[in-house]
Parts: structure tokens; sequence; C-alpha cells
């Protein structure tokens, strides 16, 4: 039985750090399902692990010297966890990305080994590769890519 001011202050203690978690769970501060958008993230996973983790890295890690262009003039996968630049461009240019491949979308010439998965993957398929990478990044890094993407809307 918990009795006096010190049994009150740690029972009020208590009740207030179960509401702070609850809360927490709620707006997504604890868990994967922030990023997640109602997405299939298992889906994503999969997706991921499939067709993207051989170059991008089962956690995302990119692959070593992705900012310096090798012999061949192109640049190494780069990470998609909040040490790489996935996080800072939109949904739409992602997406874009994902379905035509890189040298397709930055024209002129560029030449880049990441193809387009848009004859391989439907839309709704590459949206949930996309959540499940941004319940990989922290709070900071997909507010930053939420504003980008409000910045730079699908059409």
């Amino acid at each position: 039985m918990i009795s006096g001011k010190g049994g009150l202050v740690a029972v009020a203690t208590l009740l207030g750090g179960t509401a702070v978690i609850v809360a927490g769970l709620g707006a997504g501060w604890f868990g994967d399902e922030a990023a997640s958008d109602g997405r299939d993230l298992s889906r994503g996973a999969a997706i991921y692990a499939d067709a993207c983790a051989s170059c991008h890295g089962a956690s995302l890690e990119g692959q070593a010297d992705w900012q310096t262009a090798r012999a061949d003039g192109r640049l190494s996968a780069p990470p998609h966890d909040a040490s790489g630049h996935t996080w800072h461009h939109s949904d739409r240019l992602l997406l874009d990305i994902m379905r035509r491949g890189t040298a397709a979308v930055v024209g002129g010439g560029y030449a880049s080994d990441m193809p387009g998965f848009g004859d391989v993957y439907s839309d709704d398929e590459l949206r949930d590769v996309l959540a499940w990478i941004k319940t990989h990044w922290p709070e900071r890094e997909r507010a930053f890519q939420a504003e980008a993407s409000a910045r730079d809307p699908e059409t």
C-alpha cells in the first residue's frame, strides 16, 4: 500500500510517465509507424531487400565513398539512412527516381547505375519501399523531408 506524500508523488510520477509514453506511441515517437503513412512496411522491407539492398545496403548504409566519382565517372550507391541525402528530397522526386532511374530523371547524359523499377513494381509497392526507408530516419530528417515533399507535391 502507498501512503504519505512520497507515495502520492510516486504514483503521480508513474501515471505522468505512462501518459507521456502513451502519447508518444500515438505520435510515433517510439516506433517505425511514425513515417509509414499507412503503407505496408513489411512489403516495403521485402522489396527493399530484394531490389535495393545489394547496392544501398541491408542497413541502408550505401556503398563506400559514395560521394566520390569512380573511374567510370559514376557515383556509388548512396546510403538511405540519415547519413545520406535521400531525406533531402521530396517524395515526388524520390518516386520518380525509383520509377525511371537516376539517369532518366537527371537527364543531360548523366550516367548512373540506379535503374528504374517502374516496370517491375507498382506505384503502391514503390511507395511502400519509400515509407519503409523513412522509418529509419530520426524525427528531424523525417520533418525536413516532409517539408520538401510539401514544397514539391506530386501532381
